[in-house]
């Protein structure tokens, strides 16, 4: 299948069943930081290891994308990575100073079609979550740690469930403004000094150690951009500590695991006017990703094109695509929707590696704990080394396998 200038219409239009998954139940009162119990209280976490030699193991020749090559086999997490091993990634860095810096994250939007894409930067975040936001689109919250990205965009506003994402992952971010309801809940926040948005001043890019986040406007399309070294610099001008942080939690190892499905294709639809597909490339071991190209009415099939990255011209790609089931409540209702998600606990999840898909669980016992993957039985779930999309749907969106090898997400509230 061809990746570059090519549209695939896909049709995938088959009955979708719902899934039937369980509302974790709340232990803790907090009205900020509600913690829900992980149902199975008999879960163990103990670390995935590869089958005995009789056992069939799943073997994939493929190099693993690394920013230094990473040897095989591998494992790595989810405590005591070494100090060269990027706990995100599972991957050895080959500047060590950027893991004795907070990560960076930023609030990415790809929405029009006609003047939002293609994005900058995505393709040197380590890990990327994407979820529903209002009105039918979803939006990026994007995670730098061992890559810094000279630019990164289109920067738009914060939604509630950016908020956790900080505090999981203990980031500096970076953001244009919000609803009034959403800004409040970050500015008095414990993490407020670390909120970097576009104030007091409007520059032209490059982004500057001064001035983080800069304008570009090509065609009169006025885009806020950043740039993650500069994000880093304006905080420890600001006096905000920004040393390394504790991001345990995530699990590493190179070896495919046994009994996977067959997973090569996976489409997750927010709406008729965002959804997307990731493919993969059993060359790289990456998934490609392909974006919608068309607003669906009068029935037409779904269209999608290769989602570049316009800082390095490159089809935009992942190792590891996780969908994420959790719930959604409405703070607010239309015309200007407030949507919160529920990331606290744990819920269903389905994760994909080396073309073959996973049932698991998703793990967020406590607000700053790292999110991790276990399976049914309580074994930690080993993410291939390498970057990771996290997709957020609701509790009751439909899940089918249109075939053997593709896997069909369409997002339902809540």
């Amino acid at each position: 299948m061809s990746h570059y200038g090519k549209i695939a219409l896909i049709l995938l239009g088959l009955v979708l069943n719902a899934c039937s998954i369980s509302p974790p139940q709340p232990v803790d009162t907090s009205p900020t930081i509600p913690v829900i119990a992980i149902p199975n209280t008999n879960v163990t976490l103990t670390p995935f290891q590869p089958a005995p030699k009789t056992t069939k193991i799943i073997q994939t020749p493929n190099p693993l994308p690394t920013e230094t090559q990473t040897p095989t086999p591998v494992s790595f997490g989810p405590t005591n990575f070494p100090e060269n091993v990027n706990p995100l990634t599972g991957l050895y860095v080959s500047n060590l100073e950027n893991l004795q810096r907070r990560p960076v994250a930023v609030k990415v939007n790809i929405v029009p079609r006609r003047n939002a894409r293609p994005p900058w930067g995505l393709s040197y975040a380590d890990i990327v979550y994407e979820f529903y936001q209002n009105a039918g689109y979803s939006r990026f919250h994007a995670i730098f740690h061992s890559q810094d990205a000279d630019l990164v965009g289109p920067i738009r506003s914060a939604r509630m469930f950016d908020g956790a994402l900080v505090r999981m992952y203990k980031s500096i971010f970076s953001y244009a403004g919000a609803d009034s309801i959403i800004e409040s809940r970050l500015l008095n926040s414990e993490y407020s000094s670390r909120l970097v948005r576009e104030i007091s001043y409007r520059s032209l890019c490059p982004p500057t150690s001064t001035r983080p986040l800069c304008r570009y406007d090509p065609g009169g399309n006025n885009f806020l951009l950043g740039g993650t070294s500069q994000l880093h610099d304006y905080i420890i001008n600001r006096g905000v500590q920004d040393g390394s942080q504790n991001l345990d939690g995530m699990f590493f190892h190179s070896e495919v695991p046994d009994d996977g499905i067959q997973g090569q294709e996976i489409v997750i639809r927010y709406s008729i006017d965002m959804y997307n597909l990731w493919e993969f490339d059993s060359e790289t071991g990456q998934y490609l990703r392909y974006q919608d190209n068309l607003l669906l009415n009068y029935g037409q099939t779904e269209q999608f094109v290769p989602l570049i990255d316009q800082l390095n011209d490159q089809q935009i790609t992942t190792t590891n695509v996780v969908v994420l089931f959790a719930s959604h409540s409405r703070i607010q209702s239309q015309p200007a929707e407030i949507i919160d998600i529920n990331l606290n606990g744990s819920g269903k999840a389905i994760a994909f590696r080396d073309g073959f898909a996973y049932e698991l669980l998703w793990q967020h016992p406590k607000a700053d704990d790292v999110l991790y993957l276990t399976f049914p039985e309580g074994y930690l779930y080993p993410l291939k080394p390498g970057t990771t999309w996290f997709q957020i749907i609701g509790v009751s969106s439909q899940m089918t396998q249109p075939n053997e090898t593709s896997w069909r997400f369409v997002y339902s509230f809540p």
